[in-house]
């Protein structure tokens, strides 16, 4: 599954915050980057659908053998309750983890991510059986029976991303999936974001470049609602080819630029050379 943002602008009131987005977003790992005040959270909800689009569209598609792509309907139908249907053929199941999201903590592991399959329109009986399955795909099926409060944060944010595929999205859309976790956390969730990558199409908002170094094939950078950059992460760490932008910024200047990681100066760079560095 590919999903691509066409033509997309999107405005609150009389502010342009998004303008003429053109993504495409394949299987594997994409990450997105931009300064606070981009346009990323808001680009996320389009993309998921929680808000629509002033103009463009968010289009599937199926990949097929030859790399080519044939468009799909983003239209997904709703239950009379209100709750998202199990998509049918042709239509794009998505999956969303916020940055903060809260569980009930006298809930069991369990029950938490089989109410959010129930929630994506998976009939009653098929929900627990799914959120045990989602449960053991992120490594934690032995605390499917614990109260949510016994978890740690790193079992938390793992049950977050359980309770993002228990309905078998084509898309799973994750919002600094790693913030807040400690070094070892990060790297077990980080590795099963990687995992999961390999047969589903991922996006992760994250403002940590090394992470994005990490985990993502691609990455897209806005700047000011605006798509500045698409490409492989090789490419945008080789923005740091060519000398200082913007003139000598002197010996201190070119000792910062040296404890950066590439990712960071190409980054750097390229905000720099878009007028929107932070």
């Amino acid at each position: 599954m590919a999903i691509t943002v066409k033509g997309v602008c999107f405005s609150y009131g009389r502010k342009r915050v998004l303008h003429d987005i053109d993504w495409t977003v394949r299987r594997g790992v994409t990450g997105l980057l931009g300064p606070n005040g981009s346009g990323t959270t808001t680009l996320l909800s389009v993309l998921i659908g929680l808000v629509r689009p002033t103009t463009g569209a968010v289009v599937p598609f199926i990949a097929r053998a030859d790399d080519t792509v044939a468009a799909e309907t983003d239209e997904r139908p709703r239950t009379r309750a209100g709750r998202h249907a199990s998509a049918g053929r042709g239509e794009a199941r998505f999956g969303f983890v916020p940055q903060r999201f809260s569980l009930a903590g006298g809930m069991r592991v369990v029950d938490a991510v089989a109410y959010t399959a129930w929630v994506n329109g998976m009939p009653r009986g098929e929900c627990e059986p799914a959120a045990v399955r989602a449960l053991a795909a992120v490594d934690l099926a032995d605390k499917a029976r614990v109260k949510v409060k016994t978890l740690s944060g790193g079992q938390r944010q793992r049950v977050g991303i359980a309770a993002g595929l228990v309905h078998d999205p084509d898309v799973l859309v994750l919002d600094e999936p790693t913030v807040g976790l400690d070094p070892e956390q990060r790297l077990r969730v980080r590795d099963m974001i990687v995992e999961i990558g390999r047969a589903r199409t991922v996006v992760v908002s994250t403002h940590l470049l090394d992470e994005v170094s990490q985990l993502c094939g691609r990455v897209g950078v806005l700047s000011e609602g605006r798509l500045v950059f698409d490409g492989t992460v090789d490419e945008l760490e080789s923005i740091d080819i060519g000398g200082d932008v913007g003139g000598d910024v002197g010996e201190a200047g070119r000792r910062g630029e040296a404890r950066r990681s590439p990712i960071e100066r190409g980054y750097q760079r390229l905000l720099k050379t878009m007028g929107g560095a932070e």
